[in-house]
């Protein structure tokens, strides 16, 4: 699980997501090395600073890769978006997923 920006600093939102996605039948909740970590994408940062905003969404997909897991999931669309671009760019196997797209479809 990503922790986004505006969900963790601004939203206090940090554990209920995690709650959500242990309740899931099937998902293995894997935490990331510096899961609080922003993915560089935040308003206009990732067009005034791109070389940058690029090398923090790459650390965030490494952090990612290196659990072994599937899915990226975020609460926020922006983030997965920038995570999703560096991915696809790169031909990675682990893909992002939105956490309501998540409880939508559940674990199959």
């Amino acid at each position: 699980y990503h922790d986004s920006c505006s969900a963790l600093r601004e939203l206090r939102i940090k554990d209920a997501p995690r709650v959500l996605l242990n309740n899931i039948k099937g998902l293995q909740l894997i935490e990331m090395k510096d899961t609080e970590t922003c993915c560089g994408f935040g308003g206009t940062f990732s067009f005034k600073y791109e070389p940058l905003s690029v090398s923090m969404g790459q650390q965030k997909v490494e952090h990612a890769l290196a659990t072994g897991a599937e899915y990226i999931v975020s609460t926020d669309y922006s983030c997965l978006m920038h995570l999703e671009a560096y991915i696809k760019k790169n031909n990675l196997s682990i893909q992002v997923l939105h956490l309501a797209e998540l409880l939508a479809k559940g674990i199959r």
